[in-house]
């Protein structure tokens, strides 16, 4: 027959060392972790660590009423990243609170007026035409770019006309028949352009000679940026191109598909980026084209486009491509074998979607009819977040140490189980948030620190809860072994029920807020699952040990579980029944 359920539950409880293994083992590999990964502390946040913290609030610009949406709200963010990653800095935090406000956390070590005017800019793309580039700081190899193709039908999605790899390195001795330097300048020469770093550019003779002269200084000038143009250097990354108008030739830096930086001479800007009405990603299948980006331009962007277009067509590479640049940044540079005058164009190549849709945001953010204003910049020292942070672990030392002392008082001995917890408790939060540093990010400020206070009330309350539980069956007269497996199942229902709904205001809370109630929010929901984890595989099972030691067992008065302090009642004993039925009195008139 069958053994009872009971009797299988028992039999569980009897090797209560399998599961305190089980979190020992636990404990000691993400300690393993967390030592051999190098991040031994948690991250911390703007408002312990120092830095700088700006919210940007969104406008509509004149005409768009609606452009405050989420998709473009999403787009800014991307942007305000690569902006903010292009400062050098390595855990800043862009995230947008509510429907119109952008949020952007930078540590200490940044300059913060620097921060804020690159964030708090409207982004500038344009469309410019390759002079000449190469690989920075090595030899150029030549590889194929994306391709630009366009649909006569007018569609945003064409068949295109050729597909490559997605990056630049024309040869360096590819000699230009078409733009050169000064061409770019609007003189009247026709000088030559070659992509190594020490190419020159002639210029003949002009109408004027003063136009002419001013258009070789220039040449000249900005042949002596191109060569000097080291775009393996961090500084060179972030300013070339940032500053050059519109209307004037520049030089600019870009990442090709092998990871190497390219530079590039550009010419004057040909379409704007606000002349890009739509731009998205599409898996093309009517061809093996994969993932491309499709464009498609406003009436004046059409034109604009189809002339540059038409013009590059007819010369050799470098100069048949037009670069797409970001920021003074060139994020592609396709190139293209005949006009393009559809209103539409298709960029292919070797995209996956990530870096089809990273591109089709970029154009997107071109048109984006939005502007951003500083609604508040706060700069935090690290004087300030270190107080705050002594702040933060004394109020958690005192509450700690009120919850230990109640324990003491009340539970007297059932202590050496719930102080015990609430350490491994503490040694597993510890751990979980400096490994989730460099992980997800997770940057400890000081609500997140307030949550990790207050889930000490928790966990103490979780072991309140299996205590009492047992001291009500010693309360009925059972004796020590048998009460704590009778009243773990009541008790562990209470307590998942009670981490539930703690859980559950943990989610609802993150899910509805954003910032630093984040912090709060998601330090609360992980200390209530480690709650769980603690009560489930240390706590029972440790108190299924200590059951069977007698200063627990026989009711010791400084164990907390004395029956005759708890007001228990007498043993339960079991009565012989009879085994038949039982006589009643003789009557004596029947004797």
């Amino acid at each position: 027959m069958a053994a009872p359920k009971k009797g299988r539950s028992a039999s569980a409880q009897s090797k209560p060392g399998r599961s305190l293994a089980l979190i020992l083992i636990a404990i000691v590999g993400l300690t393993g972790a967390m030592f051999g990964s190098g991040n031994t502390t948690p991250r911390l946040g703007i408002d312990l660590a120092g830095g700088t913290s700006i919210t940007l609030q969104a406008q509509n610009e004149p005409g768009q009423p609606n452009a405050i949406n989420k998709t473009n709200m999403n787009t800014a963010v991307d942007i305000m990243n690569r902006r903010v990653n292009g400062l050098g800095v390595s855990e800043a935090e862009v995230q947008t609170q509510g429907t119109s406000n952008i949020i952007v956390n930078i540590p200490k070590g940044t300059n913060s007026e620097e921060a804020r005017q690159q964030v708090g800019t409207t982004a500038k793309l344009y469309f410019r035409p390759v002079i000449a580039t190469e690989v920075s700081g090595g030899a150029a190899t030549a590889t194929p770019s994306p391709s630009a193709s366009s649909s006569p039908s007018g569609k945003a999605t064409g068949k295109p006309k050729a597909t490559s790899s997605s990056s630049a390195s024309p040869s360096a001795t590819a000699t230009s028949q078409g733009r050169a330097v000064t061409d770019a300048l609007k003189a009247d020469s026709t000088p030559s352009a070659t992509a190594s770093s020490s190419a020159k550019a002639s210029t003949s003779p002009s109408p004027s000679a003063s136009g002419s002269a001013a258009a070789s200084d220039a040449a000249a000038k900005l042949q002596a940026q191109y060569a000097a143009l080291d775009c393996t250097k961090k500084t060179a990354q972030n300013t070339a191109g940032k500053t050059a108008k519109a209307s004037d030739p520049t030089v600019a830096c870009g990442k090709n598909s092998q990871g190497q930086w390219q530079k590039y001479v550009l010419g004057p800007a040909a379409v704007d980026g606000t002349d890009v009405k739509k731009a998205q990603a599409v898996f093309n299948t009517q061809t093996a084209a994969g993932w491309t980006v499709t464009m498609e331009f406003t009436s004046k962007g059409a034109k604009k486009f189809a002339d540059i277009t038409g013009q590059l067509a007819k010369n050799q590479s470098p100069q048949n491509q037009f670069a797409i640049v970001l920021d003074g940044n060139v994020v592609s540079d396709p190139y293209v074998k005949e006009a393009l005058t559809g209103g539409n164009a298709e960029i292919s190549g070797s995209f996956n979607q990530q870096e089809a849709q990273s591109l089709a945001n970029m154009l997107s953010y071109g048109a984006l009819p939005l502007s951003f204003k500083v609604a508040t910049m706060t700069t935090v020292t690290a004087a300030l977040g270190g107080e705050q942070l002594h702040a933060g672990l004394i109020a958690g030392a005192i509450g700690l140490a009120l919850v230990v002392l109640y324990l003491l008082i009340f539970y007297r001995g059932l202590s050496v189980v719930a102080i015990p917890s609430l350490m491994v408790s503490a040694a597993l939060t510890y751990v979980i948030m400096s490994l989730l540093g460099p992980t997800i990010h997770f940057a400890l400020n000081l609500p997140a620190v307030c949550g990790a206070i207050v889930a000490i009330g928790i966990t103490a309350d979780s072991f309140i809860v299996f205590f009492e539980r047992i001291r009500d069956e010693i309360r009925e007269g059972r004796s020590l072994r048998p009460a704590v497996e009778r009243a773990w199942p009541r008790a562990r229902r209470t307590i998942l029920v009670s981490d539930f709904v703690s859980f559950l205001a943990a989610a609802v809370l993150f899910i509805v807020t954003v910032g630093k109630v984040q912090g709060f929010a998601f330090t609360l929901g992980l200390t209530t699952v480690l709650d769980v984890v603690v009560v489930f595989l240390f706590t029972k099972p440790l108190m299924t040990v200590l059951a069977r030691r007698k200063f627990f067992a026989g009711g010791h008065k400084w164990s907390g579980l004395d029956p005759k302090g708890l007001g228990a009642k007498p043993p339960l004993r079991r009565t012989r029944r009879p085994a038949g039925p039982v006589a009643g009195p003789v009557d004596p008139k029947e004797a």
